[in-house]
C-alpha cells in the first residue's frame, strides 16, 4: 500500500505540473459536506491511505501532510507510517494551520497557486482559506479543478441504489408539513427559498431513506425549496414510480442530480438561503445576479433535532431491541473469553449477529470499536486483520457500537472487565463512571448550550489531572445519522440550545496511550423536568437500556447519589428488558443489575 501511495503522489504531481499548481488540498468530505461519504468521494483516503472520518490531506511538489483530530492520532500514525505524509495533530500546541504550513512550504515560490476541488469544499471553508492564504504572502487559491478525475482510474461511481419511503408511523410528520415549517422559518429570516445540501436533512424532510453511504441511511441529492414548489435533484432511476408520485402529491418535482446548477440559474425568487458550511463552494456561482444570496445557517437541523412523539416512541422501541441484543451478547462474552479463541473482530461479529436477529434491523450505525487493553486508548480504533487482538480473561474491552433500526438509531459504549483489572484501571474506570453519572443526573435551564454542561462530566477527572479531547455528547438521528447536530456537549463553544425532545449522548472517557482506554455511553432524551419562578428546567431520560459493568468500579469513590442513580437505572433496565428474555437470560440480567 505504501508503494501505491507513492505512485499516486507521483501521478498527482505530474498533473499539478501541467496545471501549474504548487499544492493541492484534499478534504474528507463530499459535495454535501457529509461526515461519512460514499466511496466516490473518498479522495483523501485514496491519496493518503488515511481512512478516518475527519481529516485533510495537503500535497506540495516536495512534501505532504495530513491534519486530523485527537480521535485519530494513533490510527493516523499507523496508517501514514512509511509514506511522505507528516501527521499534523489538530488543536495541539505547535501544530500549524494548513495556511501556515503552506506559507512555509511555498515561501520561495513567486505567485504560488494552491488548488482544491470547490465541489467538495464548503463555501465558508473556501472563503476562510482564501483570506488565510492571501495573508501568507499572497498565495492564490484555484477551486475549479479535480485532479482525481484524471489520476483515479477505477474511481467508484456515485451510488445509484433506489430510495425507499420512511413510513409515517415512524416519521410522525408528512413531507408537506415539514416543508410548510421550513418555509415559515425562511419567512422569519426574510428568505424566499433555500438550497438544502445536507443529505440527512434532505432525507428527513422528504421522509425517504437510502443506502448510498455506509452506515447512514441517506441518498445523494440536492433539494431546492422555493416559496411555492420544491425540486429534488437526484438520479431519477433511484426513485421508484410510487415514490415519485408521492413526492409530486407533496409538491416536490424531480430533476437529474447534475442539473442542480441549471436549477439555481433558473431560480425565480428575490433571494435564496444557502448555509455556507453545508453548501459546496461552486454552487453559489450558478445563482444569477438578480437573486440575492443569503448566507445563513439552515433552519432544518434545528427542526430535525427536536423529535416528535412518533420518533421518540420509535427510539424507545429500538433501544429495547438493542438492549436485548446487548444483554444476550454480554451474557455470552465472559464465558467464551475464558475458554479462549475470541478476538476483537470475532466479538464484533457476534454482536452484529445478535442485533441482526432483531426486528427492523437495517445495519450498523457506525463501524464497531472493539478495542482490547492498549487498543482502547485509540479513540476511533477499528480492528483489522493485522491488528486484531486475542482477548484474555483479564483487563478491559472497550466496546462502542450502534445499530440502525427503521424506527430509531442506537449508539452505546460499555467498557467491560473480562477478568481481573489493575488498580489504575479500576480508578480510571470509576472516574469516567462518575462523570457519566453526573451528566445524566443533571437538571439545567431550558436553552442552555452543551458547552455549559460539558464541565459537569469532566469535573471528577479534571480534579485529578485527566481529560479527554473529544466531545462529551452529540445528537442522534431518527433512523438517520448517528452524529446529528446542531447541538453538542463539548469543551469548545457550541451555541446551539438544548430543548425538550432532543436526543444526545453522554460519553466521557479517559485514554492512556499504550495502556488502555475507558468510555461509557448512553443515548439520552432531553425532557422537561420542572417549571417554576426561574423558568423551565430540563433533565435527561436514559434511552439506552443495558447494564453498566460494576466489576471494575471502586465503590468507595461513589457518592450515595451516584449509587442511587445506578440502582434506579439498573431497575429500569431489568424492568424494560426482562419480558423479552428467556429464564436463563433473565437470571443473568438480574445479577448484572443487582442493587449496590
Amino acid at each position: 500500500m505504501k508503494e501505491e501511495i507513492y505512485r499516486r503522489l507521483e501521478a498527482l504531481r505530474e498533473v499539478m505540473r501541467v496545471e501549474k499548481l504548487d499544492a493541492f488540498i484534499f478534504p474528507g468530505t463530499d459535495a454535501h459536506q457529509s461526515e461519512y461519504v460514499a466511496d466516490h468521494w473518498k479522495g483523501r483516503e485514496w491519496i493518503s491511505g488515511f481512512n478516518g472520518s475527519a481529516g485533510t490531506a495537503v500535497v506540495t511538489m516536495r512534501s505532504a501532510a495530513l491534519w486530523t483530530d485527537s480521535r485519530y492520532f494513533l490510527a493516523a500514525e499507523e496508517q501514514l507510517a512509511g509514506t511522505e505524509f507528516r501527521l499534523m495533530r489538530l488543536k495541539m500546541e505547535g501544530t500549524p494551520s494548513i495556511a501556515e504550513w503552506l506559507g512555509e512550504q511555498l515561501a520561495d515560490v513567486n505567485g504560488a497557486i494552491v488548488g482544491l476541488d470547490g465541489s467538495v469544499n464548503s463555501y465558508a471553508a473556501v472563503q476562510r482559506l482564501t483570506a488565510d492564504l492571501r495573508a501568507r504572502g499572497g498565495i492564490n487559491l484555484r477551486v475549479n479543478f479535480d485532479p482525481l478525475a484524471r489520476i483515479w482510474p477505477d474511481r467508484p461511481p456515485i451510488p445509484r441504489d433506489e430510495v425507499e419511503p420512511q413510513p409515517l408511523e415512524y416519521a410522525g410528520e408528512t413531507t408537506g408539513s415539514k416543508l410548510a415549517r421550513i418555509r415559515r422559518e425562511l419567512r422569519e429570516a426574510h428568505c424566499d427559498g433555500m438550497l438544502l445540501s445536507a443529505l440527512d436533512d434532505i432525507a428527513w424532510t422528504l421522509n425517504l431513506r437510502g443506502t448510498d453511504v455506509h452506515c447512514v441511511p441517506v441518498f445523494v441529492a440536492w433539494l431546492l425549496i422555493a416559496s411555492d414548489k420544491a425540486t429534488l435533484y437526484i438520479n431519477k432511476e433511484k426513485v421508484p414510480a410510487e415514490v415519485a408520485r408521492h413526492l409530486a402529491s407533496e409538491g416536490v418535482a424531480l430533476d437529474e442530480y447534475e442539473h442542480v446548477g441549471q436549477g439555481l440559474e433558473d431560480y425565480f425568487e428575490y433571494n435564496i438561503l444557502m448555509d455556507p458550511d453545508e453548501t459546496s463552494a461552486l454552487l453559489p456561482r450558478f445563482v444569477p445576479a438578480r437573486t440575492r444570496i443569503v448566507f445563513s445557517e439552515s433552519p432544518v437541523p434545528r427542526l430535525k433535532a427536536v423529535k416528535n412523539a412518533a420518533e421518540i416512541a420509535g427510539f424507545r422501541r429500538a433501544m429495547t431491541r438493542d438492549g436485548v441484543a446487548m444483554v444476550k451478547f454480554l451474557r455470552w462474552l465472559r464465558p467464551v473469553v475464558a475458554v479462549g479463541g475470541e478476538t476483537e473482530r470475532s466479538v464484533d461479529g457476534k454482536l452484529t449477529e445478535l442485533r441482526s436477529g432483531q426486528p427492523l434491523f437495517r445495519g450498523a450505525s457506525f463501524d464497531t470499536i472493539a478495542a482490547y487493553q492498549e487498543h482502547g486508548a485509540i479513540v476511533h480504533y477499528e480492528a483489522t486483520a493485522t491488528s486484531d487482538k486475542p482477548l484474555k480473561a483479564e483487563g478491559l474491552l472497550l466496546l462502542d457500537s450502534g445499530a440502525q433500526y427503521q424506527d430509531g438509531t442506537t449508539d452505546i459504549t460499555r467498557t467491560i472487565a473480562l477478568g481481573p483489572v489493575s488498580d489504575e484501571q479500576r480508578h480510571v474506570y470509576t472516574l469516567v463512571l462518575k462523570g457519566f453519572l453526573r451528566l445524566q443526573a443533571l437538571h439545567f435551564p431550558d436553552g442552555a448550550c452543551g458547552t455549559q454542561l460539558d464541565a459537569v462530566a469532566r469535573a471528577p477527572m479534571w480534579r485529578e489531572g485527566y481529560n479527554f479531547l473529544h466531545g462529551t455528547g452529540h445528537g442522534v438521528g431518527s433512523y438517520l445519522s448517528v452524529h446529528e447536530g446542531p447541538h453538542q456537549i463539548r469543551m469548545e463553544y457550541v451555541a446551539a440550545p438544548l430543548r425538550a425532545g432532543m436526543t444526545v449522548t453522554d460519553e466521557p472517557g479517559i485514554y492512556l496511550a499504550d495502556r488502555f482506554g475507558v468510555r461509557i455511553e448512553n443515548t439520552l432524551l432531553t425532557r422537561e423536568a420542572v417549571k417554576g419562578e426561574f423558568g423551565t428546567f430540563l433533565e435527561f431520560e436514559p434511552l439506552t437500556l443495558c447494564p453498566i459493568d460494576l466489576a471494575p468500579v471502586d465503590l468507595s469513590m461513589l457518592t450515595e447519589e451516584e449509587r442511587e442513580w445506578l440502582n434506579e437505572y439498573h431497575r429500569l433496565v431489568f424492568d424494560r428488558l426482562s419480558p423479552y428474555l428467556d429464564e436463563e437470560e433473565k437470571a443473568w440480567l438480574a445479577g448484572a443489575t443487582k442493587a449496590l
